[in-house]
């Protein structure tokens, strides 16, 4: 049986109908995407260990584009690093574990990949999800990463703060 949804109804175009079995699975079995997306979260770990933005952006295009936590919009990396440099800088600055949550190739050259930054207590286990805005919190990432030339870079991400609530609640 063929199901059809319409989206858009009212829109300026009109109405659409997309057929429910005609939608694209987009992932591509090719690539080993939790390998790549697993290298990339180490970097960041080892770049966040040391406190060293170097290290944490050495992945990082040069025309990345990073959308942070507060919903601002960051574009490329000469403008992104020196944000890093200065948070890495912080001597009270948080500590922190990545954790890789997904990880899938759309093509043999990209992988989506979601990321925990978990924000850890004193007993190295997360702290966790609260409401607090002033405090350290935990974030969730997703990471597209493109290889170029063999190497895996980071060419977009987007935090979001892992907060109380929602439709579905957040995991530390």
């Amino acid at each position: 049986m063929r199901v059809t949804r319409r989206v858009g109804a009212g829109s300026a175009k009109g109405m659409v109908e997309r057929a429910e079995n005609d939608r694209p699975r987009v992932g591509h079995g090719t690539v080993d995407a939790e390998a790549a997306a697993e290298q990339f979260v180490a970097g960041l770990q080892a770049g966040h260990d040391a406190r060293d933005a170097d290290v944490l952006n050495a992945q990082f295009a040069a025309d990345v584009v990073w959308g942070s936590p507060f919903g601002a919009l960051v574009e490329g990396y000469d403008r992104l690093h020196p944000i890093h440099v200065r948070f890495q800088k912080r001597a009270d600055g948080p500590r922190a574990r990545y954790e890789l949550r997904h990880a899938v190739a759309v093509r043999d050259d990209v992988v989506i990949a979601h990321v925990a930054r978990l924000v850890l207590g004193p007993d190295d286990q997360p702290l966790p999800v609260g409401d607090d805005r002033d405090g350290p919190f935990s974030e969730l990432a997703m990471y597209v990463l493109v290889r170029n030339d063999d190497r895996w870079w980071l060419a977009a991400g987007q935090n979001t703060p892992m907060r109380p609530g929602g439709a579905l609640p957040a995991r530390t």
